[in-house]
This record gives C-alpha cells, sequence and structure tokens, in this order.
C-alpha cells in the first residue's frame, strides 16, 4: 500500500563537498538548511542579516554587501533601548546606531568575502507579501513591532522579483563565475496574512523561480515548499504552532536535499560525523564504568582518525576530560 505521493529530485550537477563553501539567505528554512551543514562541518554562513522572508529585502542586501555597505539612513530606529535597521531582522541590533552600523558593515564584508569564493548559494523566498514604509517609500524586511499606519502593505508581482533577481544575479555571477545558486520557495505557511493569500503568495513565489531557472545558468530550484505540501501531507508533519514544518519533517526535506546537493563521498563523510556527535550525546547509565570509559576511549580514537580537515579540537577535549575525570 502507497502512503505518500512522492516524486523524484534531480541530482545537481555540481554537487559540493566539504571543500566547498555554501552561503544560506532567506526565510527560517535557510537556516534549516545551514544548521544542518554545520553540525555535519561544512563551510557555511548562513543568513549573515537574520531571518528574511521577502525576494527584496534579502537580495537588496545581496546587493548592498556586493557595494559600498550604504544602509539608507531612514531605516534606522531605536526601539526597547535596542538599534534596529528595516532592512534586518529583529536578531540585528545594537546599542547604539553607530555599534549597529559597524556590525552591518563587518556583516557585508563577511557576506561579500564568502559570495566571492562559494561554491553554492541557497536562497529562499518566504512570502511574497511586503510593507512599505510610508515616510520613506522603501520596501522593509521587517516592522520591527511598529505601528501598522507606518507602512502599507502590498503584494510583489512576478516581474519585479524576477527583475531585482536578475540584477542581483548579474553582480554575483561576474563576482564568481563559478557560483551555483539555488532557489527555493519556504515550506513554513504565512497563516498570518490569511490562507487564500499564502496560496497567492507561494504562487507568486514558485512561478519567479521557475522562469528564473529557464533563464539563467548556473540556477536552478529544490522544492522543499513541494515536498511539504504533498510527501508530507499531513498536520503530524507540524510543530504545534501549526505552520512550521516540524522536526521529522525537517529532517526528512534535509535528506532530500542532502540527496541532491552532496557528492556520495560528502554524504558518508557527514554521516560519520553524525554518528561521532550522536555518540558524545549519549547520557551512559554508570559514567563511571569500565564499560563507558571504553565507549569513550573508542569515540576518542574515531575521532582522531577523522581527516585533518574536520576540526574536533574542542569534540576531543570534551572526551579527554572526561576520561580523566574518572
Amino acid at each position: 500500500m502507497q502512503l505518500q505521493t512522492n516524486f523524484d529530485i534531480p541530482f545537481h550537477p555540481c554537487p559540493i563537498d566539504h571543500s566547498s563553501s555554501v552561503m544560506t539567505i532567506g526565510s527560517c528554512f535557510s537556516t534549516v538548511i545551514g544548521q544542518k551543514l554545520k553540525e555535519r562541518k561544512f563551510k557555511v554562513l548562513d543568513n549573515p542579516f537574520g531571518t528574511l522572508f521577502n525576494p527584496l529585502s534579502l537580495l537588496q542586501l545581496i546587493d548592498i554587501a556586493l557595494g559600498e555597505p550604504n544602509f539608507p539612513e531612514a531605516l534606522f530606529l531605536e526601539h526597547d533601548a535596542r538599534h534596529l535597521h528595516y532592512s534586518c531582522h529583529s536578531s540585528i541590533s545594537g546599542n547604539t546606531k553607530d555599534e549597529l552600523k559597524s556590525f552591518l558593515e563587518a556583516q557585508c564584508r563577511v557576506t561579500k568575502e564568502m559570495l566571492s569564493t562559494a561554491s553554492l548559494l541557497v536562497i529562499t523566498f518566504g512570502t511574497a507579501n511586503v510593507y512599505e514604509h510610508r515616510s520613506s517609500g522603501m520596501i522593509v524586511s521587517n516592522c520591527h513591532k511598529q505601528p501598522a499606519k507606518e507602512f502599507k502593505k502590498k503584494t510583489l508581482s512576478v516581474d519585479e522579483i524576477k527583475k531585482a533577481f536578475s540584477r542581483t544575479h548579474h553582480r554575483l555571477k561576474e563576482m564568481n563565475p563559478d557560483l551555483n545558486i539555488v532557489l527555493t520557495v519556504s515550506p513554513v505557511r504565512h497563516t498570518k496574512d490569511g490562507i487564500p493569500e499564502n496560496q497567492l503568495s507561494k504562487s507568486i513565489l514558485r512561478v519567479a523561480c521557475d522562469e528564473l531557472v529557464n533563464v539563467h545558468e548556473n540556477l536552478c530550484y529544490f522544492p522543499s515548499y513541494e515536498i511539504m505540501m504533498d510527501e508530507l501531507r499531513d498536520y503530524r508533519f507540524y510543530k504545534d504552532d501549526l505552520i512550521h514544518p516540524s522536526t521529522q519533517a525537517e529532517v526528512y526535506i534535509w535528506e532530500k536535499f542532502s540527496h541532491s546537493y552532496l557528492s556520495p563521498a560528502a554524504r558518508k563523510q557527514a554521516e560519520n560525523i553524525m554518528d561521532i556527535k550522536k555518540a558524545l550525546a549519549h547520557r551512559p547509565f554508570n559514567p563511571s564504568s569500565a564499560a563507558h570509559q571504553k565507549f569513550l576511549q573508542n569515540l576518542l580514537r574515531k575521532m582522531e582518525q577523522m581527516p585533518a580537515e574536520f576540526d574536533f579540537t574542542k569534540e576531543i577535549k570534551q572526551v579527554n576530560d572526561q576520561l580523566l575525570s574518572f
């Protein structure tokens, strides 16, 4: 009996390995992919400006990072004794405006450096619904809990998204011709906009992605939204808020991603690394037993035998400290 509607995802012609550098940017699904890669000791820059939901804001931040790090003065604000910028997530803040500016400039330098050498850029579009800051006329990434009257809501068109992406894509390819880019639509449901509105938004994003993939080289689409909607077609695959994919769903989508974008050798090494991490998280019934000491010595040997490119310094110290405590 078949209980799922499954579909195949092509293997990427330029898969990554542990020598590759990866940047993820966009909605919280980008962070899920970024963190999964980090756990497996890939070189990753994950959402340097915090979680970003709409395409225009994230593309604008890439443009700023690639050029002069000039953030619009009109979009700085102070809220709850913290300085913020409407272009970034609320996790990006400073005690003073100058402190925030310095941090943003540093993030731009890190972002530009990563994009100049990266093998893969993963971009996740979350919503086509955006908010325009009335006094400046600019699209914001986050309203930072400011009064609704200060913003005007609108829905981006496919052409607006395509125009913004094509401009940014051109700059990226000029700087790093070997960069491969993955577009995906976030599986997170933006139900606060309304269910019909969320479906319209996701549809606009999906059409934009399809049209962009058809005209740009080194660009492909990963169907994270479709996996959630069709292969994981049940509320048991959502968290309690019925909006975000559950941990089980995240793992399922990650496995699909890893089989498409990681080389077979990289997948094998990633499995070995996760085996070590699971062993490190093991909590013994009797920590002082001879059996557990032998377990730790075997784990230590396994980490020491891993290729030098994987830094297990902290983990090795953690196990040595446990052995010395007996």
